[in-house]
This record gives structure tokens, C-alpha cells and sequence, in this order.
């Protein structure tokens, strides 16, 4: 039994020894990590409370569609082809890239008190009127810069140094003749073409004109700016009057407060001038609108036009005014009545019906015109250059002093 317990006890520690030994096969790199395992993501649940977000959507410019060919067809003018020629011509020759073009004066259409030849071309050279563009740009500064690079010879020296924002050009000679164009950004022309804050840029086109490159914003907001001047000479009218009574009181709207109108720098015959000899443009350019509007009759073959001028058929065009000149006209009738607040029907009715309204519209419209157009007469000075005034200023002091000559000479009926 002694050699049993002794045989036993030397076993023990061998045992001890294989339970505490890895039986596993020694090797001298270890065994890779197991891959980690793939989990699939914890989708978001849905709640009424907290929505899914919606994916992030790239802002692209919205471009204004296409108008239809026939939308604002009045305002498409035509000229002969030689003229459309030179015009499309002295356009192309600028490399700054214009968004709206047109040409504009007695340079493109015909007005009375420029004698022409037999063969229908001015007498001479120096009795040719100038041509008048405006070009709205995009972004004017840069066009500029381009534009002086290409043309240095447009711009004064000051002007080359310190660069041109809003700029008038003068006594510009290209193609054989001598152009005066203006440039504008796209915004700043619609903008007065709907709200008449200035009438500078608006009051041009009430007049004939010629487009040379179209722009379908610009299209859209002229017709807008045709109405209105419409809407406007309505007011100022009579219940019966002729087309030509209409066309020298849409025409007037840009002239009424123009300093050049009381001081010896402009023909004072220039309205009467126009509407003679550009009455057919005229007519093409208001009467499929004049056909549009509630209360008036202007046959197709008619010089005559009636309105209704019951205080309701004038408020529906008073309504329909640009704010520019309907604030005003708001401030002036402000205490002889009843507040517009307290019974609107009634304040536009009370308004539309005031005998003084005609005397109101052209005195406001006269206070629209006069700061920009003086303005825009002393920033012609430093853009154009004492040469180039002390030239453009003779030729409007010459044309002042021919419209009195010929209108004292005219014999009254």
C-alpha cells in the first residue's frame, strides 16, 4: 500500500503539469483577428412627429419661357431695310455682350422739321440726326471694361481712369454715322418700365422704336409700360378726342418737367414734330391694346376714340396706375374725403371722379421727370466731356431755336 501512495504522488505533478500546458502547436506569427462582422444600419423609423428630411435639391435659375410669337407683335416696328441694316450693324460691331438693344429718335423714324432730298436721304451729312441707342447689359461694369478696351475713343480720359457705372456715350462716329448710345443693366429697365419711378427709361419707350435685339423680360414688362401710358393719357382725355389728341399726350409724359423744355436746349415743337410724321408707328403701337381695355372705341379704320369717363370706367384704370405715379397721386387726394380704409369702393370712385384729377396726373408726372432728367443733363457733362457738351449742347440750343422760328412762322388756325 506504501508503493501505491508513492507511485500516486509522482504522478500528480506530471498531470499538473499537461492540465496547465496548451496541447495547441506553437507558431511564430499569430492567427489573424476574425473579420469584423457586417451590421446592417439602424434605419430611422418613420414618425408623424419628426419626418424623414428631404434630399438636398442643387438651386438652379429659373429662365423665364418663351413668349409666344405673337405676344407684344406692336412692339416690332419696321424700318427700311437699309436702315435695319445699319442698326443691326452697329449693334454687332460691340464685342461686351448686350442683352437688349434698341434704337430710338429722329435718327431711326422720321419727324418733322428734317428736310429730306428727292431721293428720300438727308441733304447733307452734318444735317443727319443722331442716332440714339440704349443697350441693357447684365452686368455694367464689366461691360464697360470690355467695351473700353475695344473702343478707348468713346470714353473721356477721366473716364478711362476712373471707370463708368451708368454711361451715356455722345458724338460717337461709326459706320458713316454718328451714334449716342446708353448703357443700363436688364433690372434697372424693367423696374421703371412697370413702377414709373423715373420715367427716363420708361418715358423713351411710350415712343417708336426700333429693337434690334429682343429680350423676353424686357418684351413682357414694355407691354405692361404701354398700358399704363394708355391708361394714363385716358385719364387726361375727354370722353371723345382723335388718335392724334392721344398720341401728343402719351408722347408729352417724358417731356413734362424736362429742364430742356423750359431752357433753350431742346425744340419745344419736338412732340408735334414726332406725332406728324410717326403716326402710323403710333397707332401700331396702341391700338390693339386700346382694344384690350373696358370702355374704349377706336374703330380700325377710325382717327376718332370714345371712352366712357364714368367715375367707375376711370377707376378701373386709375387702379391699374404704376406705383411710381399712384403713391403720388394717393398723397395728393389724401383729406379731401373719406380715408381709403374706411370704404375703398368709395375712395376710388370719389378720386376717379375729381375733375382735378387730369391736372393732378401731369403735375406728378412733371415732379417723376424733372430730378432725373436734370440729373442725368449734369452727369452727361462729366461722361460725355466739355467737348463733346459744348457740341451736343449747340446742336440742342440750334434745334431750340429752329421749333421757335417754325412755330412762330406757322400761321394760327
Amino acid at each position: 500500500m506504501l508503493s501505491t501512495t508513492r507511485s500516486t504522488a509522482r504522478r500528480l505533478p506530471s498531470l499538473a503539469r499537461s492540465l496547465t500546458t496548451d496541447s495547441t502547436t506553437h507558431t511564430l506569427h499569430p492567427p489573424p483577428p476574425p473579420p469584423p462582422s457586417k451590421t446592417e444600419p439602424v434605419k430611422p423609423r418613420s414618425s408623424r412627429l419628426y419626418p424623414r428630411p428631404r434630399p438636398a435639391v442643387k438651386l438652379q435659375r429659373q429662365v423665364l419661357p418663351t413668349l409666344p410669337p405673337s405676344f407684344g407683335r406692336n412692339q416690332l416696328l419696321p424700318v427700311s431695310n437699309s436702315t435695319r441694316a445699319l442698326l443691326e450693324d452697329i449693334v454687332g460691331s460691340f464685342e461686351a455682350p448686350i442683352r437688349y438693344a434698341f434704337a430710338y429718335g429722329s435718327g431711326v423714324f422720321e419727324q418733322a422739321g428734317y428736310e429730306k432730298s428727292v431721293d428720300g436721304k438727308q441733304k447733307g451729312k452734318d444735317d443727319r440726326p443722331m442716332l440714339d441707342f440704349v443697350f441693357a447689359v447684365t452686368h455694367p461694369d464689366h461691360w464697360h471694361s470690355i467695351n473700353m478696351h475695344q473702343y478707348p475713343g468713346h470714353y473721356p480720359l477721366h473716364a478711362r481712369e476712373v471707370g463708368p457705372g451708368l454711361w451715356f456715350n455722345t458724338f460717337v462716329p461709326m459706320h458713316g454715322v454718328t451714334i449716342k448710345y446708353g448703357v443700363t443693366t436688364v433690372d434697372t429697365l424693367c423696374a421703371d418700365l412697370l413702377n414709373w419711378r423715373t420715367l427716363y427709361l420708361a418715358g423713351r419707350m411710350h415712343k417708336p422704336l426700333r429693337i434690334i435685339k429682343d429680350d423676353a423680360r424686357v418684351r413682357l414688362t414694355q407691354q405692361v409700360n404701354l398700358t399704363s401710358a394708355l391708361r394714363t393719357a385716358l385719364l387726361t382725355l375727354p370722353a371723345q378726342f382723335t388718335q392724334r389728341e392721344l398720341f401728343t399726350a402719351i408722347a408729352g409724359i417724358s417731356y413734362a418737367g424736362d429742364p430742356r423744355m423750359v431752357l433753350p436746349a431742346e425744340n419745344r415743337g419736338k412732340v408735334v414734330n414726332m406725332v406728324e410724321r410717326q403716326e402710323a408707328q403710333f397707332r401700331e403701337l396702341y391700338w390693339r391694346l386700346a382694344q384690350g381695355l373696358p370702355g374704349v372705341r377706336w374703330g380700325v379704320d377710325s382717327g376718332m376714340i370714345e371712352q366712357d369717363t364714368s367715375a367707375h370706367a376711370r377707376a378701373a384704370h386709375l387702379k391699374k396706375l404704376p406705383e411710381g405715379l399712384l403713391s403720388r397721386v394717393h398723397q395728393r387726394v389724401e383729406g379731401r374725403g373719406p380715408a381709403r380704409e374706411a370704404d375703398e369702393s368709395a375712395y376710388w370712385l370719389r378720386v376717379a371722379g375729381d375733375e382735378q384729377l387730369p391736372s393732378i396726373l401731369n403735375a406728378e408726372m412733371s415732379k417723376i421727370v424733372r430730378y432725373p432728367a436734370t440729373v442725368q443733363s449734369l452727369k452727361g457733362v462729366v461722361s460725355a466731356g466739355l467737348v463733346k457738351s459744348a457740341r451736343y449742347t449747340a446742336a440742342k440750343v440750334g434745334k431750340y431755336w429752329k421749333g421757335v422760328s417754325s412755330s412762330s412762322s406757322t400761321p394760327s388756325s
